[in-house]
This record gives structure tokens, C-alpha cells and sequence, in this order.
């Protein structure tokens, strides 16, 4: 029996396999001001890029992937069936001019954001980093709310040398200003090798980064079937708790959209493949997973069946109703040709199936009464909720108890009737007992019955 109550156990999780991706979080960093704006880029090269400035009423948006605890974000990619694209209404503000290829947020260091204040809503692709501090010190990027350290950008005065610095807005649609907590926590954790494309060098033109995140181009899109970025040990959020991932810092004045593709790696090290959409492409074989909430704004929410009593159950979707639970889950054996066949299954675990003489070392006599010449045994409701009706027989005086298990042997629940002659019918109190699949022995004098039921 033991067997069996594994190969349940194992069915059950295989069913309902936690997803990896719990949500994709757009937080309100900042909104800036006419201060800000008196924030000049002299670029020195191009007389073009002159006096380029942060318009007044830029939000700067920090997207986050929150993932299961265990799992890290190995790479951020574009491929031709699913491309990665970030696009606004307006520009992105791009400061990185200002100072020599911080191509992404790992690269800006704290020193550019003293002396050019605004190089802090830079628009960038990242993994994780946020900034640096020479080459010993990277900062993590997390929530606002959950930055312990306060702030640590400085009061700078930018290019027209403002009293009382800039960055200073206080709007309330951005939440905690970030002069009193930046996002920026210091992380101590050993990385890998860090691979990119796609974002340095526009193609056929080395050397030149003219994609809307580079040095030199301004634009509303960024859009590739190429681009990646890639750290190769994989990236986590400030603790197991709050495994949330900064994967990019985005600032516009016009309205945000973005599609993303992630590989993650689990605890084991093996990878794991989500896409925003898929289109008309097939997917490719391996792990690979449409997940609509790498898609921002979202489509409009599909609600799923968030109960694991039945068939349609989904542990993470945008919404959920019970009107898309539609078919409660029975387990067994669904051969017709085997002793145990139950016409009533509609989720079939065949290691349950048994045969006269093949019965996996399990007792026939228990499994299979109607060919081995044992009693009926019977239960109802299954699956049930609250109060389990146990019906049994003795065709003389016997001594009668019942137990109740779960799924690793653990007697749960068991009462002894006493002598008894005829027919028994017992309701057990199931309510205190978690959903799940259990195993219901009655023994009758020196014999012992079988059956197992779910618990909503």
C-alpha cells in the first residue's frame, strides 16, 4: 500500500507544479520636476545631443519579476518568435552620455550619479545591479518599500547648480521620494560571467551603440529578435522572501508597454524558459512557457480555476473564479480490463490498476474483494468536505475499528466500534483535515478493507 500512496503523492505534484513566475511588478520610482529639468547633457562629440534635458513630469518605471523562492533570472533575451520590446509614447531619457559605456544599470557607478544627479533615471536593461561602486562594491536594485539603508544618491545641484539640489520631488504617485529610500541595497554575492549582444553596437555599425539605451541615439522603442543579456550563475532578489528581480529602469513622459522573455534557473541549475507571447510560432521543444504577465500592460485577465479538487485547477493565473472549476478530480484506475477499474475517474494513475496475479506485491484481497471473495466496503461523498459515510458488513460478531491515513502512513483519525453483526454505517467528522488524498482502512474481526478518498 505503501507503493501506492507514493505513486499519489507523486501524481499530485506532477499536477499541480508550481509555477516559477508569481508576477511582473511596474513600480512609480519617480516623477520629475522643472528642477530636473534644468539638468543639461552637454555631449561634446555631437553637436547634435547638446543640451539635452529630463523633461518636466518623466515617470521613471522599475520593472521587477518576482519569482519562487530557489530561482534566479540566468538571462533576458529576444528571439524571432519572441522578441524583446520595450516602447512608450514619448522617449526614453537616456542620460549615459555623460559618462564612458554604461551600457546597463550594473555598469553605472555612484561617483556619475554625484556629479550628474540625473544619470540615477537613466533608461536601462539589467539584470539584478543597479549600480556600482569601482569594482568591489555592485548594488542591488529592490523595491523602495523594502530598501533598508535609506538613500544613497547625493543632493546634487546638476548643471545650473540648483539650492537645495534636485531629485528632490516629492510627488505622491511615485511613493517613498528617493531621497529617503533609493532602491539601491549593497550585495555581497559571487556572480559569473556576464554576456551580452544586441545592445552595445547597433548592427553593422561597430562601435556605435544606436539602439534607445545607448550613447548616442535617442528613441520611443527598443525592439529586437537578437538582443540578450546573460550572468551566467543567475541572479536572485534580496532574500528568499522577496525574490523580486530588477530587470530594467525605464523613463518616459509617454505611456509604458513591454514584452519580455526570461530563462531562469532552478535550485538544481536546470533552466526553465518563459515568453510573453508566442504569436503564430510553435514552441520550441524543451521547457518553454507562455506567461501573459511578461506582458505589460497585461491583456485582459483570464480567469482560471484556483481549486485543486478539480481538473482545471492553475496555481498562478491573473484571476480567479470558481465559475472555471468544472470538473472535480477523481483518481484511479481507469483500464477497463482491471479488477479495479473506476468508471467514475477522470484522472488516471495506472500503478493503481491491478490484475488477477498482477497486483504489484499488493494485497488482491484488499484492492480487488468482488474476485478475491472479501466483503464490500463502501464510502460517500467522495471527494467530500466535511463528513465521510463509511459502510461495512459482518456476517457474524466481530470486533470492529476504523482508521484514517494520509499519504505517508500517519494515522490521522481512528475509532474502535466495539462488537458488532451486520450492517454498519459510520459518519467521520473529516472537516479539520487538509485537501488532499487518504486512505480509509475498516478491519472486521482478523480482515482489513480498503478505500481511499479526497478531502476538499
Amino acid at each position: 500500500m505503501k507503493k501506492i500512496l507514493l505513486l499519489i503523492v507523486f501524481a499530485i505534484v506532477a499536477l499541480h507544479t508550481q509555477a516559477q513566475i508569481r508576477s511582473v511588478i511596474v513600480e512609480n520610482y519617480y516623477v520629475s520636476d522643472t528642477l530636473d529639468a534644468t539638468d543639461t547633457i552637454n555631449w561634446t562629440t555631437d553637436t547634435s545631443y547638446y543640451f539635452r534635458q529630463l523633461p518636466a513630469g518623466s515617470k521613471t518605471y522599475r520593472v521587477y519579476v518576482e519569482l519562487d523562492s530557489g530561482y534566479k533570472i540566468k538571462k533576458i533575451y529576444g528571439t524571432p518568435c519572441h522578441p524583446l520590446m520595450f516602447k512608450s509614447t514619448a522617449d526614453f531619457f537616456n542620460n549615459i552620455n555623460r559618462a564612458p559605456n554604461p551600457n546597463f544599470g550594473r555598469d553605472v557607478t555612484r561617483s556619475w550619479i554625484n556629479s550628474n544627479p540625473t544619470m540615477a533615471l537613466d533608461s536601462w536593461i539589467t539584470l539584478g545591479y543597479c549600480a556600482k561602486q569601482g569594482t568591489a562594491t555592485k548594488y542591488l536594485g529592490v523595491l523602495k518599500t523594502e530598501d533598508t539603508n535609506g538613500s544613497l544618491l547625493a543632493n546634487g545641484g546638476g548643471t545650473a547648480g540648483i539650492t537645495g539640489g534636485i531629485l528632490v520631488n516629492t510627488d505622491a504617485s511615485a511613493g517613498i521620494p528617493i531621497q529617503t529610500q533609493d532602491g539601491m541595497v549593497t550585495d555581497t554575492t559571487t556572480l559569473g560571467t556576464w554576456l551580452d549582444d544586441g545592445f552595445r553596437d547597433a548592427p553593422g555599425v561597430a562601435g556605435v551603440d544606436t539602439t534607445s539605451f545607448g550613447t548616442v541615439h535617442v528613441d520611443s522603442t527598443f525592439f529586437s529578435t537578437t538582443a540578450y543579456l546573460q550572468q551566467n550563475n543567475g541572479v536572485h532578489g534580496i532574500s528568499a522572501a522577496s525574490n523580486k528581480v530588477l530587470v530594467a529602469q525605464l523613463t518616459t513622459t509617454g505611456d509604458l508597454r513591454f514584452e519580455i522573455n526570461l530563462e531562469l534557473l532552478d535550485s538544481a541549475g536546470a533552466s526553465h524558459n518563459y515568453v510573453a507571447s508566442n504569436g503564430s510560432c510553435a514552441l520550441p521543444t524543451g521547457d518553454t512557457i507562455v506567461s501573459g504577465v511578461l506582458k505589460y500592460p497585461p491583456d485582459a485577465p483570464v480567469c482560471k480555476c484556483h481549486d485543486p479538487a478539480y481538473v482545471e485547477y492553475v496555481d498562478v493565473a491573473q484571476c480567479y473564479s470558481q465559475d472555471s472549476c468544472h470538473h472535480l478530480i477523481v483518481y484511479g484506475c481507469m483500464d477497463t480490463l482491471a479488477c479495479n477499474y473506476d468508471p467514475n475517474a477522470n484522472y488516471s494513475l495506472p500503478g493503481l490498476c491491478c490484475y488477477p496475479g498482477n497486483c504489484a506485491d499488493r494485497d488482491l484481497s484488499l484492492v480487488c474483494p468482488d474476485i478475491s471473495g472479501g466483503g464490500a466496503f463502501h464510502l460517500f461523498p467522495n471527494p467530500t468536505s466535511s463528513t465521510l459515510t463509511l459502510q461495512f458488513s459482518s456476517s457474524g460478531n466481530n470486533d470492529m475499528h476504523y482508521a484514517i491515513y494520509d499519504s505517508w502512513g500517519v494515522t490521522l483519525i481512528q475509532n474502535d466500534l466495539g462488537v458488532r453483526s451486520g450492517s454498519v454505517t459510520q459518519d467521520v467528522d473529516v472537516s479539520n483535515l487538509q485537501s488532499g488524498l487518504y486512505l480509509v482502512r475498516v478491519f472486521i474481526g482478523n480482515t482489513v478493507q480498503s478505500a481511499t478518498f479526497m478531502k476538499q
